[in-house]
């Protein structure tokens, strides 16, 4: 069945690349509603915008929605992968400014605003987007990849130069509260150098050691140290899981990033779509609905976003 979050859950914090101070509520919304942002400082009538594949425009370094009037709402993923994998399909996010606030860099506190508010059953069926063939998009060495499977896989490679981070790779069934469990809490990550250069030309202006994983060659910078060992390859799943979350329903397919970003796994998705014989939507029975990142996870409710011990 569809769900919403029962009552708003209330989100203060700073854009990361902005540095501006943000209000964000996540609120319930009726079935067949969608995600929908509502920028609450724009003018009523052109504010809203749907967070879909086809309402992504380029930006750097996240995810950037435009409605075409002029509203903007932009580092959406991390919020998106935490409604995807808390099984949430209906939502109004009102916000009141053009950027998601970073809070700790990951999806942890967007996930336990939403477990303490608590999950509703909307008493409608659900629908999926099932992938019937491969779809994929290179550029280089670098791709992302679709194909079919009969819930959601999520198979991620990275490979850098610093030692700190080095070569990763991670596959994840991501069933059953797998994102709760294993991703929710790995934060954004960039080198120093990256740091430097984007304060440089006005980016990254919210960024601090407490809200990134910051790396310099072999060392991490921030303070703690990193929460699991290969915190950089499930940061990149879990973005990969809010920009695969702008389908505009749960996917049943198998993901595989190589190298990838948001950029690239929107132009997968667009792919995807304009393929009319390599998708199809089904209705989800209860077998089926059990085999959804946010089957399950209301049950983890109440909680507070994890004090995590770090790793060597």
């Amino acid at each position: 069945m569809q769900a919403t979050i029962a009552k708003a859950a209330e989100f203060r914090g700073v854009g990361l690349h902005t540095g501006a101070p943000v209000r964000m509520d996540i609120c319930p919304a009726p079935a067949g509603h969608g995600i929908i942002f509502e920028r609450t400082d724009l003018e009523p009538g052109g504010n809203r915008i749907a967070a879909l594949w086809s309402n992504v425009m380029p930006s750097q370094l996240c995810t950037l929605i435009d409605n075409g009037n002029g509203a903007t709402v932009s580092t959406i993923e991390h919020v998106m992968a935490a409604l995807a994998g808390t099984g949430i399909q209906n939502a109004v996010i009102r916000i009141d400014g053009p950027e998601v606030p970073i809070l700790d860099g990951s999806s942890a506190p967007f996930v336990a605003g939403i477990l303490n508010m608590g999950i509703r059953s909307q008493n409608v069926p659900l629908r999926a987007i099932r992938v019937k063939r491969m779809v994929e998009y290179r550029d280089g060495e670098a791709f992302a990849r679709l194909s079919p499977a009969d819930h959601l896989e999520i198979d991620f490679h990275i490979d850098f130069s610093d030692a700190a981070i080095g070569r990763q790779e991670k596959v994840l069934d991501m069933a059953n509260g797998a994102f709760v469990r294993e991703l929710m809490d790995s934060r954004t990550f960039c080198r120093q150098s990256d740091v430097d250069s984007m304060r440089a030309n006005g980016l990254a202006l919210g960024g601090t050691y407490m809200n990134a994983v910051v790396i310099d060659g072999d060392k991490v910078l921030s303070p703690g140290g990193l929460r699991h060992k290969d915190e950089a390859v499930r940061h990149k799943m879990l973005d990969a899981m809010g920009d695969l979350a702008l389908a505009g329903a749960p996917l049943l397919a198998r993901y595989t990033g190589n190298r990838a970003g948001h950029a690239m796994t929107n132009k997968l998705l667009r792919a995807l779509f304009a393929d009319p014989d390599a998708w199809e939507w089904v209705t989800c029975a209860t077998d089926l609905e059990c085999r959804l990142p946010g089957a399950g996870v209301a049950a983890y409710g109440p909680v507070n976003a994890p004090a995590l011990t770090a790793v060597a």
